[in-house]
């Protein structure tokens, strides 16, 4: 295999596939990133078996071949090397990569050893490019990071007869977003559990602008094409949580205030909180809050924001990690918090829309 390609061309491509593989700790082909050169054409990918990403760029080729190179190992060297041409050439013995006066000589992967991927599935539906990273914004951030619960790290798609439902949940908050624009790309009353990985990856190639966006559904895979882009993850087995029953169907008590001073207040007065568990407390009343942070060692702050409340007073705390994140979340210029008591699930909400809900637990506090 022999090619050469700009820096940043080469670089770009290698920065996504690597993002697949298990990374500088895993010394097999699992670590690595596939190039596989077909004429003026390169395909570079990366994969750890639940998640691969694959792209394909412009090359000048004179050799075809396939070598699997360390695929963070790589990314780096082609990061640090002069901008310009990159040259690249090897087998499965060594690959040689030089720029100006700098050469790299790395020990490849044995190609065999890299999973086989199997095709994606014939039929292909297009998603609504600008509503879904909007979606995966607002969703993927409510899914667990913890592996003892699989089902609860993945966000659960769901066909409804007006388009598709987002659901993800840590078993401390909630987020459902419906997708109005949505129907049809799944059948009727079909459910995937995809991992919120798979999803923020998706997320991050959606932030570029608006593009064509390509979704196949296989057996236990799903496939997202993205440009020259291709996302595989598999899919998550187990039944999701039944959330219908944790939201409740009225709230007593209604809170409407600025998302970005409330924001910014949570960010100001968690700044003596200990850690991300210490609570944020929201003393709710007529037309103003108060924020309040207190720790033992550090001391405390108070903040008070102007707002409009309707409902019983009462003094109801959050994590402040989960609470920022879900007024983050919410569009427009205003967040509505319903509170049924101090103890019970408060939703957040933008004002004037009802396709979207962050549920939250409160925080028992003295």
């Amino acid at each position: 295999m022999k090619l050469r390609c700009e820096r940043d061309t080469m670089l770009e491509a290698l920065s996504l596939a690597a993002r697949a593989s298990s990374g500088r700790s895993a010394p097999t082909a699992l670590g690595g990133v596939r190039l596989q050169l077909q004429g003026d054409k390169l395909g570079v990918t990366g994969t750890d078996q639940d998640l691969t990403i694959a792209t394909t760029v412009a090359v000048a080729g004179s050799g075809d071949g396939t070598v699997v190179a360390p695929g963070r190992l790589l990314t780096d060297i082609v990061r640090a090397l002069p901008a310009g041409a990159v040259s690249v050439q090897g087998d499965e013995e060594e690959l040689h990569v030089s720029a100006g006066r700098a050469e790299f000589v790395l020990r490849p992967y044995r190609v065999a050893d890299f999973p086989h991927l199997p095709a994606p599935a014939q039929s292909a539906v297009s998603l609504p490019t600008a509503g879904l990273a909007e979606a995966l914004r607002q969703v993927v951030r409510a899914a667990s990071s913890e592996d003892s619960r699989p089902v609860l790290t993945g966000v659960l798609l769901a066909a409804e007869p007006d388009g598709l439902r987002l659901v993800a949940t840590d078993s401390y908050r909630l987020a459902v977003k419906e997708l109005h624009d949505a129907a049809g790309v799944l059948p009727e009353g079909q459910r995937v559990l995809v991992p919120s990985r798979a999803l923020a990856e998706l997320q991050r190639l959606l932030a570029g602008g608006t593009v064509a966006v390509e979704m196949r559904l296989g057996p236990r895979d799903l496939v997202f094409s993205v440009g020259e882009v291709q996302l595989t993850t598999r899919l998550i087995e187990g039944e999701f949580p039944p959330y219908q029953q944790l939201i409740p169907f009225n709230y007593p008590n209604k809170l409407v205030v600025a998302r970005e001073a409330f924001l910014d207040g949570i960010r100001r007065v968690r700044l003596v909180a200990r850690d991300a568990t210490t609570p944020v407390r929201i003393s709710l009343r007529g037309d103003s809050i108060e924020l309040n942070v207190v720790t033992v060692d550090w001391g405390q702050a108070t903040e008070q924001l102007d707002a409009k409340y309707e409902g019983a007073e009462m003094t109801i705390a959050f994590n402040p990690q989960y609470l920022a994140d879900g007024v983050e979340a919410i569009p427009g210029d205003e967040v509505v918090l319903e509170t049924l008591d101090s103890l019970k699930p408060a939703t957040l909400k933008p004002t004037g829309a009802a396709d979207y809900l962050y549920l939250l637990m409160p925080v028992r506090v003295s």
